[in-house]
């Protein structure tokens, strides 16, 4: 089991939601190599890292990513 410690200033808010939600897109970055956008959560799209070649850029039309342009893809898990 993993516990952290945070120190930041009294001032400021803390959220649990928003550790548990960075330590998971973390953990999914990790484990699956892609990226996660701001405020993923589990079970949301995940951007993947851009394609090496025009060839693999059009075979991913075909296989259930959404692309927004040749070098952005994101996808479910």
């Amino acid at each position: 089991m993993l516990r952290a410690m945070v120190y930041y200033p009294m001032s400021n808010g803390r959220s649990i939601d928003e550790f548990v939600r960075l330590l998971q897109a973390m953990q999914t970055s990790d484990k699956h190599s892609v990226a996660t956008p701001e405020g993923w959560k589990a079970g949301g799209d995940v951007i993947v890292p851009p394609p090496k070649t025009a060839e693999a850029a059009d075979k991913r039309i075909g296989e259930g990513y959404k692309t927004t342009d040749w070098y952005y893809s994101t996808r479910p898990l």
